[in-house]
């Protein structure tokens, strides 16, 4: 994985640092990053959005409140595999046989699947910590 400091004035105050994380190795320099994410805990608004899709939708109901996985698979761990379309086909499709719902007709889920995405990614890095979230100011 790429890491990058996200901005210059975090090198000033030393308060704390702001870490973008790239989709993938493959990734060209400059692309933009994944995720941003601050003391483990303020994201990005993409990724905040994604969050609040995952809470939302009661995904821990399946998954675990710390994505460690019950009924559902740990998406910690799903995560460090599952290429970004993989991750939209299962999400927008589900995986019936396996109890996993479609949310395809959920406007909150297409509208911000690459938020949840971006999330879930952040905690499967170990860069975002479990539980609540809030904006980077």
């Amino acid at each position: 994985m790429k890491w990058l400091v996200a901005t210059a004035t975090a090198m000033f105050s030393m308060a704390a640092w702001t870490v973008g994380v790239s989709a993938n190795d493959s990734d060209p320099p400059g692309s933009g990053a994944l995720y941003k994410v601050q003391d483990g805990t303020k994201v990005d608004p993409q990724t905040l959005a994604g969050w609040k899709t995952w809470r939302a939708l009661a995904c821990e109901r399946c998954h675990g409140a710390e994505q460690e996985g019950l009924v559902g698979p740990p998406l910690v761990q799903s995560l460090k595999v599952l290429s970004k379309e993989e991750f939209h086909k299962v999400i927008m499709e589900g995986r019936p046989e396996k109890g996993m719902p479609p949310f395809n007709a959920s406007p909150m889920v297409t509208q911000n699947w690459e938020g949840l995405y971006a999330y879930l990614k952040g905690r499967s890095d170990g860069q975002i910590k479990p539980g609540r979230l809030a904006p980077i100011e």
